[in-house]
């Protein structure tokens, strides 16, 4: 009996290898299709489940099926039930001869590769959630790679873009930066993906992971000039001014040739001079605001004092015409005058009183107003100065051409306001030379705009912009209007 046992199990096991040889046998000979029948049945049957070796076969024969463009259609999820079949193999035997030979593949090439090739297959088929689901597998599979991570978070980008409104933006945002995070750390070196990552960090008000990002960027690709435009744009958009114009001085100082960073700092200072500009004219409405009503309040008061020597009148009257109806009728008037006087001016008093408690103090208003309007001024000047810096640089560049004309442009029509303000006295005093100036101004910014015309004739703004400032030159020419240039 024993000896019987002992060829039945020596049988039992020589009939496990033969099956397993059979199906790696038609795997070495091509045969997938084969193989995978072969294997198929061999999983299937109670006793070969049991064998590691079983589950091992069936998986080194799915990464083959993965692995081949043409055997691949035998079954889209090759990769999958190879990666299932090695942890299968583990299950059935924990502490398995084969272990290690198991983890070593659950970290190997071969599966690897069968996982990026279904990631690939499923990316081009536009199943981009199934893409994502391979590739990211593939990622872990390989700790270490950066192919496998960089196309996981593009996949799930674009599952978000093909899913549209219907799409969970906030679980694919996820996916993607812990993709593309993983790139960065496992050190991939595409500058896209790391502003694309640094980007999205901003989307989501992660202002300072952004930017912790395109530094890192920045260390790993120094010469990037892109790289630090964009972290100068996160800075500005979160509103960080100065920090945005001293990133940007710094990539201009590096490369002073590089008129697209000359430009960039024109168009930063002039958006901090126009903000300098509202904060001074609002601070001037604010004391004009206070102004005008305590002097309503004294013009009321005034009033005021003449219905009461109009009472002091009329009692006067009363006395010596005690019987007089017409002048008791007018007291009655006046008086109630004088109590509709003295409510109005208690609600004025209360709004004067309102703005003093709001720490309103129309000098201090009006000397702020002067300082904000010096200061915006001043900065735009510095813009000015860095838009002439853009054109040494490079004459055609459109927007210093463009920016240049237009702030050329606002100031002439500042100017213009001041003639359009004038009593006739005035003009009729000092007015022919104030608009030679002001004419002169306009004629300083139409060589800008020509230009800028000259390097891109179809932008609407421009051109809209170039036809006003020639039909006002023109109008000054119907006038006679002797054209003189001031100081830029």
């Amino acid at each position: 009996m024993k000896t019987m046992m002992a060829v039945s199990a020596a049988t039992l096991l020589s009939v496990s290898a033969m099956a397993q040889n059979k199906a790696l046998l038609f795997k070495e000979q091509g045969a997938l299709d084969k193989a995978k029948t072969e294997i198929d049945n061999n999983v299937n049957d109670p006793k070969l489940a049991t064998k590691a070796k079983t589950w091992v076969s069936r998986a080194q024969i799915y990464e083959a099926l993965a692995n081949d463009a043409k055997a691949a259609s035998l079954d889209s999820n090759a990769a999958t039930v190879a990666y299932e079949s090695y942890k299968k193999a583990l299950e059935v035997e924990p502490n398995g001869k084969m272990t290690k030979e198991i983890n070593d593949a659950l970290s190997g090439q071969m599966l690897y590769s069968a996982m990026m090739n279904q990631g690939i297959r499923r990316y081009q088929a536009k199943n981009y959630d199934a893409a994502y689901t391979a590739m990211s597998m593939a990622g872990t599979i390989n700790a270490k790679d950066t192919t496998a991570p960089m196309y996981a978070g593009i996949s799930a980008q674009q599952a978000m873009s093909a899913k549209g409104e219907g799409a969970n933006r906030a679980d694919y945002m996820t996916k993607t930066k812990q993709q593309f995070e993983k790139y960065a750390e496992n050190g991939g070196r595409d500058v896209t993906i790391w502003a694309s990552l640094a980007q999205m960090y901003n989307s989501d008000k992660e202002t300072d992971k952004a930017l912790s990002t395109l530094d890192r960027a920045m260390k790993m690709f120094p010469s990037n000039r892109d790289l630090g435009t964009t972290r100068v744009s996160i800075l500005q958009s979160s509103g960080r001014m100065d920090e945005a114009i001293n990133g940007m001085k710094e990539l201009y100082e590096k490369n002073p040739n590089d008129a697209q960073s000359a430009v960039n700092l024109g168009i930063m200072y002039d958006n901090n001079a126009q903000q300098l500009s509202t904060e001074a004219k609002k601070a001037a409405d604010d004391a004009k605001k206070g102004g005008k009503l305590t002097k309503k309040l004294a013009d009321e008061k005034a009033l005021l004092d003449t219905y009461m020597s109009e009472v002091v009148r009329l009692t006067a009257a009363i006395k010596k015409q005690p019987k007089s109806a017409e002048l008791k009728r007018q007291l009655t008037d006046v008086q109630a005058k004088i109590a509709e006087q003295k409510t109005k001016m208690a609600e004025i008093d209360q709004q004067v009183k309102a703005e003093s408690a709001k720490g309103v103090d129309g000098a201090a208003l009006q000397a702020k107003a002067a300082e904000l309007g010096k200061k915006a001024n001043d900065t735009k000047a510095i813009a000015r100065d860095y838009y002439q810096k853009a054109l040494n640089t490079d004459p055609n560049n459109f927007e210093a051409n463009f920016n240049m004309g237009v702030g050329v442009f606002n100031d002439a029509v500042e100017m213009k306001s001041e003639v359009d303000n004038m009593s006739m006295a005035e003009y009729t005093k000092s007015g022919k030379e104030v608009e030679g100036r002001v004419c002169g101004k306009f004629k300083q910014a139409l060589p800008y705009f020509q230009k800028a015309k000259a390097v891109k004739s179809d932008d609407s703004t421009l051109n809209s912009t170039l036809e006003q400032l020639e039909g006002i030159l023109k109008q000054f020419d119907e006038k006679k209007v002797a054209c003189v240039e001031p100081g830029k």
